[in-house]
């Protein structure tokens, strides 16, 4: 779908916990399409393990979850890598804020993705 949210074969929609990507769906924010051309690559056609956290699903009927593949956690890696905000709604993530916050910090002090090529910052 796009940068933080995935269609499943079954036709669910699966909104990842603790991060937010540039749109690039209802109109398209800076880094919007790279992020979602790299969510693609991580998981377009693999198979996915899911982790709920307290809440389950969001307002809009969407699974939230911690999307592994490959046993590799995909979270975390779209945050480290530039291509996402952390996006902290508790209860869920309370107990992974500041790894993700971390994250988050590393990325902007190298210049990753989104914080080299944006400005204003899309989120």
């Amino acid at each position: 779908i796009d940068g933080d949210t995935v269609e499943l074969t079954d036709g669910r929609r699966v909104r990842y916990l603790m991060i937010d990507t540039p749109e690039s769906t209802t109109e398209t924010e800076c880094f919007g399409p790279e992020a979602k051309q790299f969510n693609l690559d991580l998981v377009d056609g693999k198979e996915i393990s899911m982790k709920f956290d307290v809440v389950r699903e969001d307002q809009f009927g969407r699974l939230l979850a911690y999307i592994t593949v490959d046993g590799v956690e995909i979270n975390p890696v779209i945050v480290e890598r530039g291509y996402g905000c952390v996006l902290h709604i508790a209860p869920n993530g309370d107990d992974r804020v500041d790894e993700f916050d971390d994250l988050e910090l590393r990325a902007r002090t190298l210049g990753r993705g989104l914080w080299a090529a944006c400005s204003p910052r899309p989120c």
